[in-house]
């Protein structure tokens, strides 16, 4: 099959969440398989090209047209890159927002991306599936339905549409329909209207052929009110075509036996080394090393209602008064910020904070921690409990979404399961899994099992990618013929 995923970001290029590395990983396990893969992604800042496939595309917008180029970002891991280049739209300091707000005119830019991903699908690479990535991307199997109908190269065309996360929908006020030049029709209920403005998170899951989300459990959870974020009557209306799909672990790059960012590599048949990324851990936070033998709890993450730190603000006092030190990475909204910066300063020796997005950190502390903790009001899928699992650090984490699919809550006396869950979304639930965890860390033996039971867990993209392949054949077979596929 030819495949060609349309994302607003992907890995190496581009990241600010999760949906990067999906977009990185999942083109790759596919193209491992023997698909013909191909991305198209917007072409930000500093991201570096090869050649220049088309000069200009001419893209209606409002009263206007606007030319982007293709631009080649030539072949990664068996798989092809496009870029939409326009330099005005997407050469900014960041993808979606300025100073904490989202762009303005990202109604435009994302209807524009949209229009030009159709464009390279019917000129450039013509492929036999299309799979799109969330509200910036909704617009494209609406487009195919409401303007490609007709047309004898797009016709027929199946679009898959993965939604990562259900709480961002891409609102905005009607006069987006003019200004990037969509038609008034699409304006009804049957399409993008969602109380008076324009959802184009909406229009793509009512327009897709197949919906996706990011695990099974997330899958069940977007149907009711308290996780559909208004839509859930949407989704509910096309539950026979909503499949949730987990998301694997990249090894390749999530692994200590071969990760050159971590002080020592270390396996499931070979632990030392993880004593050793411990103290190496410590001493980069400036934490005591006769802390060594205190458990360490490790976050990774964005500072967000949605990451449950409204939940840690609760109690973290409390937290870090048991017999721990912790150490946290991540950005996200200032007044977790300021509250992680004070929290740190009035536990000094027990707490680590860095503010920012470092990589390699982010390996040394899953590689240095005992325990990691992802206490998540929602998390339709995650990675870092993946990886966690991979490095022997043990998951504490909210029963919910791919959280709860992937961590099974251990059981002392027979000796199975690789983490710790809490169901209530409460403060004292948290800290009731922290302190059963801290029980179990004193028996040394029974967090070796523990540890053990987890590296044995296999989240690779393999077994994923090939149930996406399934989903691709499903719909290609539902879809009326068109004309084959170009042999480029």
């Amino acid at each position: 099959m030819k495949i060609l995923f349309v994302s607003p970001e992907g890995l190496p290029f581009s990241k600010t969440g999760g949906l990067a590395d999906v977009v990185e990983a999942l083109p790759k396990a596919l193209a491992a398989m023997g698909h013909d893969v191909a991305v198209v992604l917007p072409r930000y800042r500093g991201t570096k090209v090869s050649t220049i496939v088309v000069p200009s595309l001419s893209i209606p917008m409002g009263d206007t047209l606007r030319f982007p180029a293709v631009a080649d970002g030539a072949v990664l891991n068996g798989v092809r890159y496009f870029f939409v280049d326009d330099p005005e739209y997407f050469d900014r300091d960041a993808l979606y927002t300025t100073r904490g707000a989202d762009y303005p005119d990202n109604g435009e830019r994302f209807a524009l991306f949209s229009k030009a991903a159709l464009e390279i699908a019917k000129q450039v690479w013509r492929p036999d599936i299309i799979h799109c990535h969330d509200w910036q991307t909704a617009l494209v199997p609406v487009l195919l339905r409401a303007m490609y109908s007709g047309d004898p190269l797009l016709r027929g065309l199946p679009a898959v549409f993965t939604v990562h996360n259900l709480g961002y929908h891409g609102l905005f006020d009607r006069g987006v329909l003019a200004r990037a030049g969509l038609p008034a029709s699409l304006f009804s209920i049957k399409s993008l209207e969602f109380y008076s403005r324009v959802n184009y998170l909406k229009g793509g899951l009512l327009a897709a052929d197949w919906i996706t989300t990011v695990s099974p459990r997330y899958a069940k959870e977007i149907m009711t009110p308290e996780f559909g974020h208004g839509l859930d009557g949407v989704v509910r209306d096309r539950a026979g075509r909503v499949v949730g799909i987990l998301n694997g672990a990249d090894y390749s790059l999530w692994d200590p036996e071969h990760d050159d960012f971590i002080a020592a590599k270390y396996s499931a048949k070979y632990l030392d080394g993880k004593a050793l990324c411990k103290k190496d851990l410590l001493r980069e936070f400036k934490l005591p090393e006769k802390s060594v033998e205190r458990p360490l709890i490790g976050i990774v993450s964005r500072f967000a209602d949605q990451k449950g730190f409204d939940l840690f603000a609760k109690v973290g006092s409390e937290l870090l008064r048991e017999n721990l030190s912790l150490v946290a990475l991540g950005t996200g909204e200032p007044k977790y910020e300021r509250y992680l910066r004070a929290l740190a300063s009035h536990f000094p020796g027990k707490m680590g904070l860095r503010i920012g997005f470092d990589n390699a950190l982010a390996h040394r502390i899953e590689a240095g921690a005992d325990m990691f903790l992802m206490p998540s009001r929602y998390e339709p899928c995650g990675l870092n409990q993946m990886y966690s699992l991979r490095y022997g650090t043990v998951p504490i984490v909210r029963a919910t979404g791919g959280l709860d699919d992937t961590v099974e809550p251990f059981e002392p006396f027979s000796g199975k399961g690789t983490g710790f869950k809490f169901a209530d979304y409460d403060g004292r639930a948290l800290l009731a899994a922290v302190r059963t965890a801290l029980e179990v860390f004193r028996d040394a033996k029974a967090w070796r099992r523990l540890q053990l039971n987890g590296m044995a867990k296999d989240f690779s993209w393999k077994a994923s990618a090939a149930e996406y392949a399934r989903l691709y054949e499903a719909a290609l077979q539902a879809r009326i013929p068109r004309a084959p596929a170009a042999s480029n």
